[in-house]
């Protein structure tokens, strides 16, 4: 289980979730010396507000925390999250019900996290007392995943390359009992990942794909695909310094990924899962793909490079294409893949792609339920033309508009065969600390994704 939570059965600090709509009723219940000192510290139940309660030895007897009102929509159902950071070290209960009892105590769980891999981080010590009827194993394993996500996409890439990341989806498949294997440098070459070869060739620490399976090879074939660039420079459409600031964070949908097949396995979903993680490190050096270079992609397709900073797209073409070989019921690829993505809506709603309105209808469903958001966003045919090449089939750029739709239509090109795909924009990050959430590398997707999977294969 995890460390936020304990059984029940022990001493534990009553919380009591107030707002103005169930204040006066709570404050009754509160024992003469709590509703005094509320009353004196003139609390009001504002959302994150927090008030230790004593008791009549100055002891802490109890905790109100504020929420927004019932009546408002699209309640956030995460502020719980904030707790961790603001209740001394003990044991908590829920003394009255949240607005939504599972996702508060997974983002209490989620507010528990500290990144100290180079600096002492004071861990938490508040914990949580699980409600009759939350399955905290449910909570701990989706938990799990989403500490993998962000201790990955937070470790800097010096001490996270190619191989390291391939070290931990080995370390991943390991305890899951799942078949792992890499191909390797100019390995690449010989079994036809040019694309990936091309982009990752120019680093000092070599290319690889990473390839996960797992489960009954007659069950439901689902693959997820995650961009695993462990830095990017730009290549010699170099960035600016501003722009590399966050570029550790561009392998997070294979951390992204990552987290979702934990949660996944962890279940034991009635599935035949693969993860195909194209991991590189886009570099500059003598032999560096070039502006205007044409490759042949694993598909066929001829891809003529216009940007060399948009290699995210190019690695994701060839271990989409290995994918789509299967025929499987669902390939979902998750990417750090454009800053247009982030123009249009923002860090913490990344859109999706996809063909099939009923995998869109669920995923919008299950992303509401989990608060785990994403937004629909339309393969615009028209625009296929933006990415016409005079040498090659297609071009990897699109030019300066709808930079996040044509990168979407450049990848539906590598998927032919499946019977759905989705493709994720994702951001990775947190700029600024949010309930649940703190600042730094962030799971985006992996939670609705589980969600929609856990739902149509229990």
């Amino acid at each position: 289980m995890h460390p936020a939570f304990v059984s029940a059965g022990g001493p534990a600090l009553p919380i009591w979730f107030v707002h103005s709509g169930n204040w006066p009723q709570v404050s009754e219940l509160l024992d003469a010396v709590a509703r005094a000192f509320a009353l004196t510290a003139r609390f009001e139940p504002k959302p994150g507000q927090l008030l230790l309660l004593p008791d009549p030895a100055g002891m802490v007897s109890g905790v109100l925390f504020g929420l927004e009102p019932a009546d408002r929509p699209e309640k956030d159902r995460f502020l719980p999250g904030r707790l961790p950071g603001l209740l001394p070290a003990g044991i908590y209960r829920f003394a009255n019900a949240p607005h939504d009892m599972r996702l508060a105590c997974l983002a209490l769980a989620l507010g528990c996290y500290r990144f100290a891999r180079y600096r002492k981080a004071e861990p938490s010590g508040a914990q949580l007392e699980l409600p009759d009827g939350i399955d905290g194993a449910e909570l701990s394993r989706i938990a799990e995943g989403v500490t993998l996500a962000r201790d990955l996409i937070n470790t800097p890439a010096n001490d996270l390359g190619p191989a390291e990341l391939a070290d931990a989806a080995q370390a991943l498949a390991h305890r899951h009992g799942a078949a792992f294997k890499a191909i390797v440098g100019d390995e690449l070459l010989q079994q036809n990942f040019p694309l990936i070869h091309a982009v990752g060739h120019a680093a000092a620490r070599a290319p690889r794909l990473i390839d996960i399976t797992w489960g009954d090879p007659g069950a439901p074939k689902i693959t997820l695909v995650g961009k695993g660039v462990c830095f990017d420079t730009g290549g010699l459409d170099i960035k600016p310094s501003s722009g590399m600031l966050t570029m550790k964070k561009d392998m997070g949908g294979a951390a992204c990924v990552l987290a979702a097949a934990h949660m996944i396995m962890d279940a034991k979903l009635r599935v035949r899962l693969r993860v195909l993680i194209p991991a590189v490190e886009n570099a500059i050096s003598g032999n560096a793909f070039r502006p205007l270079d044409v490759y042949k992609s694993r598909k066929g397709i001829t891809v003529e490079i216009g940007n060399t900073d948009a290699e995210g797209r190019l690695v994701l073409a060839d271990a989409l294409a290995l994918a789509d070989e299967e025929s499987p019921e669902l390939i979902a690829d998750m990417a750090t893949l454009t800053g247009a993505a982030r123009v249009a809506l923002g860090p913490d709603l990344p859109p999706l792609y996809t063909g099939d309105d009923a995998l869109a209808a669920d995923m919008a469903r299950h992303a509401r339920a989990e608060q785990d958001p994403i937004w629909r966003m339309p393969l615009w045919r028209p625009y296929e033309s933006m990415l016409d090449s005079k040498t090659a089939d297609i071009n990897n750029v699109g030019g300066p508009h709808a930079g996040s739709v044509t990168a979407a239509l450049f990848l539906n090109r590598f998927v032919t065969a499946a019977k759905a795909w989705a493709h994720f924009d994702i951001f990775a990050w947190t700029p600024g600390a949010k309930p649940g959430r703190p600042e730094g590398g962030e799971c985006q997707v992996a939670r609705a994704l589980y969600a929609l999977l856990k739902e149509r294969y229990p």
